[in-house]
Formats: C-alpha cells, structure tokens, sequence
C-alpha cells in the first residue's frame, strides 16, 4: 500500500534525537519502505556521513515503522521493539549530509514475539548497506 507523507512518530517508539526515519513511504503484509534526508544534526552523523550504526538503525525503524503502520490500522498501540541480532551486515559506502536514503525491509520469518527481516538500504540509485536483523517485540 502506498501512503501519504504522514508524521512517522506515532508509528514508531524512537523519539528526537534518536529518529532515523522520515517518511514511510509504503507498507505491506511483509513489506515497508521508508526515506530518510541526512541532516547534520542527526546524532549518528559524524564527519558528514551517516554512520554504520545510523545506517543499522535506520534499517531497525524501518521495521518498526511496518509494524507500527500495521498495529495502527488494528487500532492497537505500537509496540517497541528491539534488535536481538544483526546477521551477515554489509555496508558498501557512507550516505551524506543531505543525501536522501531509502530503506526497504522485507519480513522474512516471524515466529511468536520475534521477526527476523531482510534490509537493504539505497542511495542515489545504488544499495550502500544490507543485512538480516533478528528483532524481539516486547508484548504490553
């Protein structure tokens, strides 16, 4: 489903300064994908470029976000989450202050409160970073 640019906040439980994500873009069953500008300010940039840890994290929202739109379409509160493992990571190149980076994250299993996803994130047309996240939601 395609979506209109819309606050990411309530769908996910990062708040500032710790928000990697700007937009959701569109979100499916097992399917999201999100966009985020690289801005000077963000806390995991240093030296002008977003760093592996930003790049990781971002892929973590981006996961957050899909299962953040899906609880809000059930009318349920979104859940947090967290990263339980981070499995075959390869960052290919950093993005830069002012690049437009967007990530897409396909649900690969899921079994009870743990998702395992696939995650791959894009800049100017070229995959920068992927990898498989084993993510632990924590039931309320």
């Amino acid at each position: 489903m395609i979506l209109p640019t819309q606050d990411i906040l309530p769908l996910i439980p990062q708040r500032s300064p710790f928000v990697m994500i700007d937009k959701l873009l569109s979100s499916t069953d097992d399917n999201t994908v999100t966009s985020l500008q690289v801005k000077a300010d963000n806390v995991l940039v240093s030296d002008g470029e977003l760093s592996e840890a930003g790049l990781t994290e971002n892929i973590a929202q981006t996961a957050a976000a899909g299962a953040g739109y899906a609880a809000q379409q059930l009318g349920k509160p979104v859940q947090p989450g967290f990263i339980g493992a981070v499995k075959n990571l390869e960052v290919f190149a950093l993005p830069k202050v002012g690049d437009t980076i967007e990530t897409e994250v396909k649900i690969e299993n899921q079994v009870f409160d743990v998702t395992i996803i696939k995650g791959k994130i894009i800049c100017k047309g070229i995959t920068i970073a992927q990898c498989e996240m084993k993510i632990f939601i924590q039931p309320q």
